[in-house]
C-alpha cells in the first residue's frame, strides 16, 4: 500500500497559524480545545482563530479558554460532559488513553463507559470521574492531547484499534505526518518504554524517514531485546526494529 511521507517536501510554503489550527480542529472531530493545545503558536493568533471559528458556528465557547467542537446526533448537536470540561481546565495536561485515545484518533467508534486519561502528575487530579494513569514522563507536558494519545495508543500496542492491521498502520502514518508530529514524538518517546520507541521507529522507516533521523531511536534499544508490537507486528520493518 502507498504510505504517506512524514518528512515535509522542500520548497512547500509553510501553512499559516490560522490554517493549521483550522485543519487540526477539522481533522479531530468532536472534542474540547484550549489555547495551550497549540502551545508552539502565538497565543494571540490561537485566540483570534478560535474566536473566528465560534463566530462561524464551527466551535462553541464553553468557558473562558475552553472551546468545543460538537457532532450531530439524532437528538441534535452533542454537548461535552462536565467531567470533560473540568479535565480541560486542569493545569496538568491529560492525554486520552485506552479506548478514549483510540476513539479520539479514529481507530474505533466505541465509547468507553468511563473516560480514560494519562497524566504526568504524581497524583490523579481530584473531582475527575475518569480512570487516570498518572506518573507518565515529564516530556509529555509539551505534547498536545492528540500527540499524547498516539503515544498511549502505541503503549497499548494498537490493540484498541477496530481497524485491520493494514488500516491501522495507514491511519497512524497519516497522523504522524501532520505538522511535524513525528519529530515531536521522536523526542518525547525517548522517555517511553522501549516497545514504543521500536514501534515508532518502524513506522518512521515505513514512511521513508532517513535513517540518520532514526538513529537516536534505534540506538536506545537493547541489542538483543525483542518487543511485542501487537496489532502492528505486520509493519514492513517490524523485524528490523526487533519485533517478536
Amino acid at each position: 500500500m502507498a504510505m504517506p511521507t512524514i518528512t515535509r517536501a522542500r520548497g512547500r510554503r509553510p501553512r499559516t497559524a490560522s490554517a493549521r489550527i483550522r485543519r487540526e480542529i477539522e481533522a479531530q472531530g468532536e472534542r474540547l480545545w484550549r489555547l495551550r493545545d497549540f502551545g508552539d503558536l502565538s497565543p494571540s493568533a490561537v485566540a483570534s482563530t478560535l474566536s473566528r471559528l465560534v463566530k462561524e458556528g464551527r466551535l462553541r465557547r464553553i468557558q473562558p479558554g475552553v472551546y468545543y467542537r460538537s457532532r450531530p446526533t439524532i437528538l441534535g448537536e452533542s454537548i461535552p460532559s462536565q467531567q470533560a470540561v473540568l479535565a480541560a481546565k486542569l493545569a496538568e495536561p491529560l492525554h486520552p488513553t485506552g479506548l478514549t485515545a483510540a476513539a479520539m484518533l479514529g481507530f474505533t467508534t466505541q465509547n468507553p463507559s468511563r473516560l480514560e486519561y494519562a497524566t504526568s502528575a504524581e497524583n490523579a487530579p481530584p473531582r475527575i470521574a475518569a480512570r487516570i494513569r498518572n506518573r507518565r514522563p515529564d516530556s509529555r507536558r509539551r505534547l498536545s492531547p492528540r500527540e499524547g494519545a498516539i503515544l498511549e495508543f502505541l503503549r497499548d500496542r494498537a490493540q484498541t484499534s477496530d481497524l485491520s492491521a493494514e488500516e491501522t498502520a495507514k491511519r497512524l502514518l497519516d497522523l504522524l505526518a501532520r505538522d511535524k508530529t513525528f519529530d515531536r514524538l521522536m523526542v518525547a518517546a525517548m522517555d517511553e518504554p522501549p516497545r514504543v520507541r521500536a514501534m515508532l521507529g518502524a513506522l518512521g522507516q515505513e514512511a521513508g524517514t532517513p535513517e540518520r533521523h532514526l538513529r537516536a531511536l534505534r540506538g536506545s534499544l537493547g541489542l538483543v531485546s525483542k518487543y511485542d508490537f501487537g496489532h502492528l507486528s505486520g509493519l514492513r520493518h517490524a523485524k528490523a526494529w526487533q519485533a517478536k
